[in-house]
């Protein structure tokens, strides 16, 4: 069964509840260690399959990610609707809000494990994973979107589209570099700006954007993750000042933005204002849901907006079936769509596909060794393969463009040859 989304001061008692006893790390049933039989089956019955997530709903920029957690339970519905998992339902608990917060993203990976007692987590979607460690110590399978470092390596831990983040050996997806060449006519003789918060995931973003930029013909005059994460920027005049300026004098012929609304709101506005003609994109400002404002619908205008999936402009049956799954999930009504049901939606996908492999009798032993031998074709984010995914990206995205209003596809959703990591 599903059951709703707990308040969040019912979270925060539960909270309170597992701080107490995060001195002592269990198995998630209160007898011996981890790696003994009770805990390789925990959240598992003769009925159902224990699941929950751990989402960044609020934050303090007044960004979030709480469809995340909509897409994630439309797929567990389904999956539940059409008989579950090898005779098993998902008993989706929700997601755990970590506020961008690494405190809370700890706590929150503890209470599923140590209290709720969860086989899974997924989906994982936040710019903090400090629960990484707790969660692969645990042997807990967790599913998220493969932004940072710790989706690349774990044994326990998926990104539903692969590693975006690797460790040298690995390889890097070329779809943004490669799409923007595109439009740019080509990228010998261009230069690109790459701009990121000032944190883990934005410290990340721009040493692996900075290589994939490179390494597809761009000058890259600029790659800074100076931009403070906990807090939008009042003025901009310095970070437009120096990305105009970093051409040699010149302007860039592209920017990008590794970040979030609320900065390429500001950002864009800025740069715009500042007389920049250039080509502006992000991987963040795919949402129908923000052309509500018209300031906001301005500030976006004419930005190209990296996806690493299928555009919702698709008429691909495997999209009308993700339109129909949110719909349902969000009680017949039709709401606008946006990225964050997605990534939600292909992590349970992900996790659903792996679990029907492993079988009846589903452990965390035989769920892993099916994801050791997991591969599928043409589904939302392209083909898909474990281990392979736990090193490197899947390679397929598009852009989009955000153009009088409406999204138009600027660059189809293909996939691109991944590129060495080093």
């Amino acid at each position: 069964m599903l059951r709703p989304i707990r308040t969040l001061a019912a979270a925060a008692a539960a909270l309170a509840l597992v701080s107490a006893c995060n001195s002592a790390s269990t198995n998630g049933n209160g007898t011996g260690g981890s790696g003994d039989a009770p805990g390789d089956r925990r959240g598992v019955t003769a009925g159902s399959i224990k699941v929950g997530g751990i989402v960044s709903m609020t934050t303090a920029s007044g960004y979030s990610k709480k469809d995340t957690d909509l897409g994630a339970k439309a797929r567990y519905m389904r999956a539940n609707a059409e008989g579950g998992v090898n005779g098993r339902t998902i008993d989706y608990l929700g997601a755990e809000d970590d506020g961008q917060d690494p405190a809370k993203n700890m706590a929150a990976a503890r209470k599923l494990v140590q209290q709720d007692k969860v086989f899974a987590v997924s989906p994982m979607s936040s710019v903090t994973f400090s629960g990484a460690d707790f969660l692969e110590q645990e042997r807990v399978p967790t599913f998220g979107w493969g932004t940072l470092p710790s989706f690349c390596g774990p044994k326990y831990i998926y990104g539903f589209n692969g590693c975006l983040v690797p460790t040298p050996g690995g390889t890097l997806n070329q779809t943004w570099p490669e799409g923007i060449g595109q439009l740019l006519g080509g990228a010998q003789g261009k230069s690109v700006a790459v701009i990121a918060n000032d944190s883990d995931a934005g410290k990340f973003g721009i040493r692996t954007f900075q290589q994939g930029f490179a390494s597809a013909g761009f000058t890259v005059s600029y790659a800074k993750a100076s931009v403070p994460a906990t807090a939008v920027p009042s003025d901009w005049s310095a970070y437009v000042k120096e990305i105009l300026g970093s051409n040699g004098g010149k302007a860039p012929d592209a920017v990008v933005s590794v970040m979030q609304t609320p900065n390429n709101i500001g950002l864009f506005t800025a740069l715009k204002r500042g007389g920049y003609k250039g080509l502006l994109s992000d991987p963040t400002d795919y949402d129908p849901g923000l052309l509500a404002k018209e300031a906001t619908k301005q500030a976006l205008d004419g930005v190209h907006v990296l996806i690493q999936f299928e555009p919702f402009e698709s008429d691909s049956p495997r999209m009308a079936q993700f339109k129909a799954d949110i719909k349902a999930a969000a009680g017949g009504q039709d709401v606008p769509l946006n990225m964050h049901m997605l990534t939600g939606y292909m992590s349970a996908d992900l996790f659903v596909s792996i679990a029907k492999t492993a079988g009846k009798d589903l452990t965390v032993e035989s769920f892993q060794a099916a994801a050791q031998r997991f591969s599928d074709t043409g589904t939302l984010v392209g083909d898909r393969a474990e281990p392979k995914g736990q090193k490197d990206s899947f390679g397929c995205g598009a852009l989009v463009q955000l153009k009088n209003g409406t999204y138009e596809v600027s660059v189809p959703f293909k996939c691109h040859e991944p590129i060495p990591f080093k």
